[in-house]
This record gives C-alpha cells, structure tokens and sequence, in this order.
C-alpha cells in the first residue's frame, strides 16, 4: 500500500518485512543505535505482522517491529525498534510507519501500546507524543549503556 509521507509528498510504500530486506534493515539497525539488534533478532519477527518496512524508490528506508502480549487478559501492542535510515529522516517515513504499526496492532486487539525510549531521544520522544503516547515511568539503566528508558504509553480506539 503507497501513503504520501506527510512532510514531502513523496510516496512511501508500508509493507510486511521480507527475507530479503534483513540486511537493510540491519544497515538501518547500525547506523541509527549505538546498541544494535543483531540480524537473528530481525529474522525471528519474519512473518509477523508487526513487522513492516517502508520502501521509498525501491530500498529500505525504515522499519518498525511491533508485536501483541496478553497481560493480565488484555492484548497489549508493544513497539519494541523502529528507525528511520538518515537519508530518509525528516520525510514523515517514521511517522507513517508508527500510524501504520498502531493500526495493524489495534486490528490485532491491542487496547494499549507501549514502548521504551532513550531518555536523551528527544526527537523520538515528540514523535510519540505527536501520537498520543504519554510517559508512564522511567527505568533506570535500561539500556546496556546505562543509559535510562521512558516507557510510553497509548490507549487504542
């Protein structure tokens, strides 16, 4: 399916993952974290869902991993990576790929979204709250840097 990114007008296409695009999703993966997920990381989320690319004249622009937990008898979305590669940042690719994401998670049940962010992402943290998402808590040292985390929450529908 083909959306215009809000910014540009450009068309991105929003797709499911393939095989074939784990490379440039670990490209993507590398270039934007300082702790990366590794490739076997991408490759057991293939056929999920939740795990969609944006294709922008033929490549890989970004990606967004998303799954749904039961917890405590509610479905509950969780955005576990999302990145944009530099060349495509600012062209509304991330913002297309998280609207697409809470869609297919609000299809899939979710009644509520989470995710984690870097306290020091704060052009991550606008883009979710541009979403809807609010802070709930932070953990200390969540990520192996030692950096700390913000959990983000949004209620669906």
């Amino acid at each position: 399916m083909t959306t215009p990114a809000p910014e540009d007008g450009e068309e991105v296409t929003i797709r499911l993952a393939e095989r074939a695009d784990l490379l440039a999703v670990v490209r993507i993966e590398n270039v934007s974290f300082s702790q990366p997920w590794p490739y076997d990381a991408f490759e057991r989320f293939l056929g999920e869902p939740g795990f969609l690319v944006a294709e922008h004249d033929g490549e890989v622009a970004g990606y967004i991993v998303a799954d749904v937990t039961q917890q405590v008898g509610r479905a509950l979305g969780h955005v576990k990576d999302i990145a944009v590669h530099p060349d495509h940042r600012g062209n509304g690719v991330g913002s297309t790929l998280l609207s697409r994401s809470l869609g297919v998670l609000a299809a899939r049940g979710a009644q509520t979204v989470k995710l984690e962010v870097r306290r020091s992402n704060d052009g991550a943290k606008r883009l979710y709250q541009e979403f809807g998402f609010d802070p709930l808590r932070r953990v200390p040292q969540y990520y192996g840097d030692g950096e700390d985390a913000i959990v983000m929450i949004r209620k669906l529908g």
